[in-house]
């Protein structure tokens, strides 16, 4: 009987252990490493976009084509802001999304706190598509008007790293970039 119960609890954690690391992340950055975990039952279709799009390989190389100190980073502009493609404009990163249909809303109440990540979108609450940001401090005017699906779980000093910008609305000349976008489970 004692065998049975430790091999439920072995295949329980075995499961656990495996779901969980499917919904962190790794964002590679050139200072280090940023683990993020999504919250797949808070926000389910952002979060499969957002692993749709890094398995593709759609992040890597994608520029941070606006950071505002003591706010956030955005990337994600997978049209215009990879840094490795003919399609790099740095003037228009920011401007573009996936080839993929934008996304309904899902707010939540989850706050914008220091480490939160979100869905970048236009007036549009309905507008979001590939773009996101990560929030250096709390940001409380954003709550329920944006759709958070994760937090940096460890590496929130490399986030901090990122270049600011000095242009207007926080847009960055020679901008950082995402080195690498992808599941921990792939690591």
């Amino acid at each position: 009987m004692r065998k049975y119960f430790l091999y439920i609890f072995l295949i329980f954690f075995l499961s656990n252990n495996l779901i969980a690391k499917e919904n962190v992340m790794i964002l590679k950055l050139k200072t280090g490493d940023v683990e993020i975990e999504l919250f797949e039952d808070i926000a389910p279709k952002h979060v499969e976009r957002i692993k749709k799009l890094a398995n593709e390989g759609k992040y890597d190389n994608v520029v941070f084509h606006r950071v505002i100190d003591g706010f956030m980073a955005q990337t994600g502009d997978v049209q215009f802001g990879n840094s490795s493609t003919a399609q790099y404009n740095i003037d228009r990163a920011g401007m573009g999304g996936s080839e993929l249909p934008n996304l309904p809303a899902e707010f939540s109440d989850i706050p914008h706190l220091r480490g939160t990540i979100s869905m970048a979108r236009s007036s549009d609450p309905n507008s979001a598509n590939s773009q996101f940001f990560i929030c250096f401090e709390d940001a409380p005017h954003l709550d329920r008007n944006y759709t958070v699906f994760g937090k940096v779980i460890k590496g929130m000093e490399f986030v901090d790293k990122i270049k600011r910008g000095a242009g207007p609305n926080g847009s960055v000349s020679d901008p950082d970039k995402i080195i690498s976008f992808k599941s921990k489970q792939n690591d």
